[in-house]
C-alpha cells in the first residue's frame, strides 16, 4: 500500500492525523529543549529542583496530550470517530493531570526534607517538618487522585447516572458506607491531627505496649514501630488518639537513667558517689548533666541506692546505666566485700570453735 492508498483509506482522517503527529513532535520538541532551561532556573531553590524533577515525567505526557484535546475538539462534529477519539483524550488527560498533581506534591515534599536533613546530631526540628510533610503529602496526594478518578467518573454518561441514582437513595447507602468506612476515616482523621498536634515526629523514642522502639514511618493510616530488636510493631493512626503513650523525645533526646543497687547499711555512700563521679566523668556516654547517688530505701536487711546518670538520647543512656551498675559492683567487690547483701544468723547453744 502506497501513501496514496492510505491517504484514501484513511479518508478525511488524513489531514487532522498529520496535523495531530506534527503538534506530538512539536510539543516533545518544545519539551526536550526547555527541561534544562527550567532546571538552570531552578537551581537557585532546593524545593523548585526537586519540583522539576518530579514534574519531567508527567509534563512529558501531559503537554502533547494538552495539544491533541485542542485538535480534537476543533475538528468538524461531522468527522466518523471524532467523539470517541476525543473522550479517550479527555480521560488520558484527565489521568496525565492527576499523575501531575500527585507528583507535584510529592516533588514539594522532597524539597521540603531535603531542606531540613534529619542526619544531624540536634535534628528535633526537622523530624517535626518531616512528620507534617510526610502525613500532610500522603493525605494531599490521595486527595488528588479521588478528584482525579471521580472527574474521569463523570466524563461517561453510564457513571454520571449511576452517581445520581447513588445521590438518589443516600438515605441508607450512605449510611452503609459511613458504618463501612469508620476506620478509615479515622485514620484519616488522626494522621492529620498528629500531622498538626505533633505528639510524635519520625524518628521518636516511644514506648507502645510495653515495647522500646523508633518511629520508622508514617503513613496515612498507620504507624510502623522498629523495635529495639529489629521487630516492627504495625499501630493503626487511631490507636494513637485514644490511648495514652510514652515519647521519650517529645521536647529532647536527652534521657535521664537509674542505677539500682541492694548493698549493707554499712556500706559508705560517699565513697560509692566518689566513684560513680569519677566512672561518669571517664565515660564518653555521659553528657555531664546528672550524676547523683542516693539512698531510696533501707530495709531490715539492706539498703537501696539509685545512682541517677544524664545522657544524650536513649541508647546511650541504656548503655551507660549497663556499664556504671558492672563496674559499680565490681567496685564494692573489691573495696568493701562485706558490704555486698547477704543473710546474717545468730547461732546459739552451739560451743565456741576457739
Amino acid at each position: 500500500m502506497d501513501w496514496t492508498d492510505l491517504t484514501r483509506a484513511l479518508g478525511p482522517w488524513t489531514e487532522l492525523l498529520l496535523l495531530a503527529a506534527g503538534i506530538v513532535l512539536a510539543a516533545q520538541l518544545a519539551h526536550r529543549l526547555l527541561r534544562p532551561v527550567v532546571r538552570r532556573m531552578a537551581a537557585w531553590s532546593v524545593v523548585l529542583s526537586a519540583l522539576v524533577r518530579r514534574l519531567d515525567g508527567p509534563v512529558q505526557w501531559l503537554l502533547p496530550l494538552a495539544a491533541l484535546q485542542v485538535v480534537w475538539q476543533g475538528a468538524p462534529d461531522t468527522l466518523p470517530g471524532r467523539a470517541v477519539v476525543s473522550h479517550l483524550n479527555s480521560v488520558l488527560l484527565l489521568v496525565a493531570l492527576t499523575w501531575l498533581g500527585t507528583r507535584a506534591i510529592r516533588g514539594v515534599a522532597d524539597g521540603v526534607m531535603q531542606r531540613h536533613p534529619d542526619n544531624v546530631e540536634d535534628n528535633l526540628n526537622a523530624r517535626r517538618i518531616r512528620t507534617q510533610t510526610n502525613v500532610l503529602a500522603r493525605t494531599a496526594s490521595g486527595a488528588v487522585m479521588v478528584a482525579g478518578l471521580a472527574l474521569i467518573l463523570m466524563t461517561f454518561p453510564t457513571a454520571r447516572q449511576f452517581g445520581a441514582s447513588l445521590l438518589a437513595s443516600a438515605g441508607v447507602a450512605g449510611l452503609v458506607v459511613g458504618l463501612a468506612a469508620k476506620s478509615v476515616f479515622s485514620n484519616l482523621l488522626a494522621g492529620l491531627q498528629i500531622a498538626l498536634a505533633q505528639p510524635m515526629r519520625i524518628d521518636d523514642v516511644l514506648i507502645v505496649e510495653g515495647e522500646w522502639g523508633r518511629v520508622e514511618e508514617i503513613t496515612a493510616t498507620y504507624v510502623v514501630l522498629r523495635i529495639w530488636d529489629d521487630r516492627r510493631l504495625i499501630i493503626p493512626l487511631s490507636w494513637f488518639i485514644d490511648h495514652p503513650f510514652q515519647n521519650w523525645t517529645r521536647t529532647s533526646a536527652a534521657l535521664l537513667g537509674t542505677v539500682f543497687l541492694w548493698v549493707d547499711p554499712r556500706l559508705p555512700v560517699d565513697a560509692v558517689r566518689a566513684e560513680a563521679q569519677r566512672l561518669c566523668e571517664a565515660s564518653p556516654l555521659w553528657d555531664r548533666r546528672v550524676c547523683l547517688v542516693q539512698v531510696t530505701e533501707v530495709s531490715e536487711r539492706a539498703m537501696q541506692l539509685r545512682v541517677l546518670i544524664s545522657a544524650r538520647d536513649s541508647g546511650a543512656a541504656f548503655d551507660l546505666r549497663c556499664e556504671l551498675r558492672e563496674q559499680l559492683i565490681a567496685f564494692i567487690a573489691r573495696e568493701h566485700p562485706d558490704a555486698l547483701p547477704r543473710v546474717r544468723a545468730e547461732l546459739q547453744g552451739f560451743p565456741d570453735p576457739a
